[in-house]
């Protein structure tokens, strides 16, 4: 069995996976850690159970986490943990297995994600302190995207922020990309070494990729999660002048402006209601305007963006929608796609309102030029499957 950890800033989620039949034992999920409402919820074997944590942080929270799973689940039966790191920078392209020194690397590249990388690590230690003894592997969101080419990853700056600083595009949600590429290989009965893919993960954070060879060729997120499409919170591409020229007006430093453009933009900065999509989509039917500007914004540049992404690939075999939005909001996938004319594809009314669960996550019309898929999202199932890979290695090695 291995357990898989993702630690967010407020909130640590677990899966517990047997291997290699990939069957999901365990699911949990600790949140508003920090806060007097701090609860954490298991569901094992179908039983849900909950617990208030009252203002726990992420070391009383991984343990109280760990102790509800072991007293119905045999801890001796766990081989590894997998723990999701959202930034690897250049020096972590594949999962590795973690001990002090690749610790204490991860932490040297923190501030390329000092939103995520920190929390990540808080996972980590925790983790360990609670599970010493069994091997504990790294996978990192940027590794998918590592092979990008120079031409897709470097930014039009001097060459030496680069070479000094590291500054370049690196792109996120990699596992989630990777994971669904392979599926709709399956799905398409193709290699996935020849299938050229366009996959869109849409959640509250949200992001676009083209897959070719079986490896990412270019992507919407670059050095930071902020870059690319229109997310919950995040503006995504914005005039690079725009931190100036809002400081200059509001006097503003330019971390408030970052913070501004991370935590109050994209979806919710634009409706002045929500980023949760489902809201916002109600609210646009009873004639909220805003609400229909921001989702109308959200279509229009997921759509300008994979027909982008199309240019790194030649011809496109399949597009594939997955996230909680790509996975459940029928009607966004519909606005996205009717936007898409140009590259010949036609979505199927009926198969998209059923989400593709009756054809085999097929949304698209039977003679459409470029099939479109919906795939579930399953990052602790991949991530489970880099673990393996990392230790076989380690036995091979040794």
């Amino acid at each position: 069995m291995i357990l898989v950890i993702n630690t967010g800033s407020s909130s640590i989620k677990m899966a517990l996976i047997d291997m290699p039949s990939e069957r999901l034992l365990a699911e949990g999920m600790a949140e508003r850690l920090g806060e007097p409402e701090a609860a954490l919820t298991w569901k094992i074997s179908g039983e849900t159970q909950r617990l208030e944590l009252a203002s726990a942080n992420h070391l009383s929270a991984m343990q109280q986490m760990l102790e509800m799973l072991f007293c119905r689940i045999d801890k001796a039966g766990i081989t590894a943990v997998g723990h999701r790191v959202v930034h690897g920078g250049e020096r972590f392209v594949a999962p590795v297995l973690l001990d002090t020194v690749v610790i204490a690397e991860i932490e040297a590249i923190s501030h390329l994600a000092p939103l995520h990388n920190p929390a990540n690590l808080l996972g980590i230690r925790a983790a360990i302190s609670s599970l010493p003894v069994i091997p504990h592997i790294a996978v990192f969101d940027t590794a998918f995207h590592h092979a990008m080419p120079l031409h897709a990853s470097l930014y039009a700056v001097p060459y030496s922020w680069y070479s000094e600083y590291g500054v370049r595009r690196y792109g996120f949600h990699g596992t989630s990309h990777h994971y669904v590429g392979l599926e709709a290989a399956s799905i398409l009965e193709r290699e996935f070494a020849d299938c050229r893919l366009l996959t869109a993960h849409l959640g509250n954070g949200c992001s676009a990729t083209a897959i070719a060879g079986g490896v990412s060729v270019d992507t919407t997120m670059g050095l930071t999660p902020l870059e690319g499409l229109v997310m919950g919170t995040r503006s995504g591409d914005v005039d690079p002048g725009l931190h100036a020229f809002v400081a200059g007006q509001s006097g503003k430093s330019l971390q408030e402006i970052t913070d501004v453009l991370n935590r109050q933009s994209g979806l919710l900065g634009l409706s002045g209601r929500s980023n949760d999509m489902r809201i916002l989509l109600q609210a646009a039917e009873t004639g909220d305007e805003r609400a229909s500007l921001a989702v109308d914004i959200f279509c229009y540049r997921l759509a300008k963006s994979l027909a982008g992404l199309a240019v790194a690939l030649g011809h496109v075999d399949a597009i594939v929608f997955t996230g909680g939005i790509g996975e459940h909001a029928s009607e966004i996938r519909r606005r996205t796609v009717s936007q898409l004319a140009v590259l010949g594809v036609m979505l199927d009314t009926e198969r998209n309102a059923q989400d593709g669960r009756l054809s085999r996550g097929f949304i698209s019309k039977s003679d459409a030029a470029i099939p479109v898929l919906v795939i579930a999202a399953n990052e602790e199932i991949m991530i489970a499957r880099y673990v393996g890979e990392v230790l076989n290695r380690e036995d091979n090695i040794t």
